[in-house]
C-alpha cells in the first residue's frame, strides 16, 4: 500500500491541513479568472472551517467592479490590490470585535489569465496576502506576479493552487529568511512550471526584508531569468513594462556605470532616430558574477541616479536576450556592445551547449530583425584588447596594428579569417551596425578597471563618471 505523505501534492495537503489545524489564522480567499483553485486545497484538507470565513469567485465583470471597482485591466495589480483592501476590510470589520484579540486575520486574492483554447498567449497571475502576524497587529503584504508556462489551462490551474497554498503558509509561518520564503513558493511546482519574476514585501512581518534583494534572489534561485528595476530603481514587471514596445538595451557590468555606458545607449539612440515606442535601457548579468548581494545592490542603485531602467538577468549568452525580449513584446530589439563584446559572440566556448556553435547562437541572436549596435573604441585600448590571448584567438589578427589616436568603428575593424566571412555577412546586411559619433571623453574612459582604481585611490576616477554617480560612489563608500 503507498504512502499518502510521498503521493504528488502530499506536501502542498500537509501545509494546508497544518493551517487548518492552526485556529489562529482566519482569512478570505477571493481568486477570480481560473477558479477557486487555493482554497479548494484547503476544503480538501479537512477542518477547512477553522481557516476559511469566506470563498468567493465573481467572473462576470460588471459585478466584479460592483464589489471591488472598475481597474484599467483585470488582471493587474491595481485589481489584486483592490481585492484585497476590500475583502481584508469587511473581515476585520464583521469580526475583530468578537474574535479580534486571538486571531491573525488575513485576505488572499489572485487574479488570473490562463492560456486560451487556441494556445495563444501566455498565462500570467497576480497573487497576493494581506494578513496579521500576531493578532491586533498591524497588516502586512505580500505580492507576487507569477508566470504559469505549462501548455494547458488545466495544469496552469493546478500549479497556481500549489503556489497560493505555499504563499499562505509561508506568510503565516515562514518569515525568517527571505531567500527560504521565496524558495518555499514553488515546492511541489518548480520553477519550470512557475516563474516568480516580481514581489513586493510590506509592512511589520516584513521588516527584515529588502524588496531589491529579494528581486534579485529570485534571479539567483532560479525562479526567473530576469528582474526589471524602473527608472527610479524601483522593482517593476517586465510584461507589463515592455509590452508592445520596442527595446534598445545596452549590457554591462556596471562596476561602476561609466560614461561609456551613458554614450553608448546615448548614441545609439541617436543612430536609431524615433524613439516613439521605443524602451531604452541597460542590461547586467548576475549568473556567474561571484560579487556579494550588497555590491550589487549598490551597482543597482547607482544606475537608478541615471534614470535608467536596469534589467538584471542570469542571461549569459547574447543570443538569450532577444529571446527573453520575445516572450514579453514583438517590437523591435537592438542590442548595444561595446568592441571588445565581439570577442564574446564570436567565442565558441560560449556556445558549447549548442550543436550549431556560433553558427547556431548568430541565428537564434539574430532571427526576427534584431540588430547589434557596435559601439567604437580609440587604437589604444583596441591594442590591449587584441593583446589578449582570448581575443587575439577569437576575433583579431595577431598582427592587428592600429594607430593609437585612432577611432576604429565595426566598418573598419579587422577580424581573423575564420570569423571573417560570417562577420561579412552580418554587417553587410544590416544585422551589426556601427555607432559613430561617440563621446572623445567617454572613449577615453576604461570601465574595466574603475572599480579597482576607485578602490586603490587612483586620482581621476571621478571623471570616468557621471557627476551624479561620483556623489554616490562617495556616499555609499562603495570600492572606498
Amino acid at each position: 500500500m503507498s504512502d499518502p505523505t510521498q503521493e504528488p501534492g502530499a506536501a502542498t495537503a500537509r501545509k494546508a491541513l497544518a493551517i487548518n489545524l492552526d485556529r489562529s489564522a482566519y482569512g478570505v480567499f477571493a481568486e477570480i479568472g481560473a477558479g477557486q483553485e487555493v482554497v479548494r486545497h484547503f476544503f480538501k484538507a479537512g477542518g477547512a472551517s477553522g481557516t476559511v470565513a469566506k470563498s468567493m469567485s465573481a467572473y462576470d465583470m460588471r459585478v466584479s467592479d460592483a464589489i471591488y471597482g472598475h481597474p484599467k485591466r483585470y488582471v493587474s495589480r491595481e485589481r489584486l490590490e483592490q481585492m484585497m483592501n476590500h475583502e481584508y476590510g469587511l473581515l476585520v470589520d464583521r469580526l475583530a470585535v468578537e474574535r479580534g484579540a486571538q486571531t491573525r486575520f488575513f485576505a488572499f486574492a489572485d487574479t488570473v489569465a490562463t492560456t486560451p483554447h487556441d494556445g495563444k498567449g501566455q498565462g500570467h497571475s497576480w497573487m497576493g496576502m494581506r494578513f496579521q502576524a500576531t493578532p491586533i497587529a498591524e497588516p502586512s503584504e505580500v505580492i507576487l506576479h507569477l508566470r504559469l508556462w505549462d501548455r494547458d489551462a488545466g495544469r496552469q490551474q493546478d500549479a497556481l493552487g500549489i503556489v497560493g497554498v505555499n504563499l499562505i503558509h509561508a506568510a503565516l509561518n515562514n518569515r525568517g529568511f527571505v531567500d527560504a520564503f521565496l524558495q518555499s513558493l514553488v515546492d511541489e511546482v518548480g520553477s519550470g512550471r512557475v516563474e516568480v519574476d516580481f514581489v513586493h514585501f510590506s509592512g511589520p512581518a516584513f521588516a527584515g526584508f529588502d524588496n531589491h534583494l529579494a528581486s534579485i534572489q529570485l534571479v539567483r534561485l532560479g525562479l526567473t531569468d530576469a528582474v526589471l528595476f524602473d527608472g527610479e530603481g524601483k522593482p517593476a514587471v517586465p510584461g507589463e513594462f515592455f509590452y508592445k514596445k520596442s527595446v534598445l538595451v545596452a549590457r554591462g557590468t556596471f562596476r561602476p556605470v561609466s560614461l561609456v555606458n551613458v554614450d553608448m545607449l546615448a548614441c545609439a539612440e541617436k543612430a536609431t532616430g524615433d524613439l516613439k515606442d521605443t524602451v531604452s535601457l541597460f542590461e547586467m548579468s548576475i549568473g556567474h558574477d561571484p560579487s556579494p548581494k550588497s555590491e550589487i545592490l549598490s551597482r543597482i542603485k547607482l544606475v537608478s541616479t541615471l534614470g535608467r531602467p536596469l534589467l538584471v538577468t542570469r542571461l549569459r549568452g547574447w543570443y538569450r536576450l532577444p529571446a527573453y525580449f520575445r516572450l514579453h513584446t514583438d517590437g523591435k530589439i537592438a542590442l548595444v556592445a561595446g568592441m571588445n563584446n565581439l570577442v564574446d559572440l564570436f567565442n565558441p566556448d560560449y556556445y558549447s551547449n549548442l550543436e550549431g556553435g556560433v553558427l547556431e547562437a548568430c541565428g537564434r541572436l539574430f532571427k526576427e530583425g534584431v540588430r547589434v549596435m557596435v559601439y567604437p573604441m580609440r587604437g589604444d585600448q583596441l591594442r590591449r584588447l587584441v593583446s589578449d590571448p582570448i581575443a587575439c584567438q577569437v576575433c583579431f589578427p595577431e598582427t592587428y596594428q592600429v594607430d593609437v589616436d585612432s577611432v576604429v568603428t565595426a566598418a573598419d575593424v579587422q577580424v581573423r579569417p575564420k570569423v571573417a566571412g560570417l562577420f561579412e555577412h552580418l554587417r553587410t546586411n544590416g544585422f551589426l551596425v556601427p555607432i559613430t559619433g561617440a563621446s572623445s571623453q567617454s572613449l577615453a574612459c576604461q570601465p574595466r578597471t574603475l572599480a579597482d582604481r576607485i578602490h586603490a585611490g587612483t586620482e581621476g576616477w571621478e571623471r570616468e563618471v557621471p557627476q551624479a554617480v561620483a556623489d554616490e560612489i562617495k556616499r555609499l563608500k562603495l570600492w572606498l
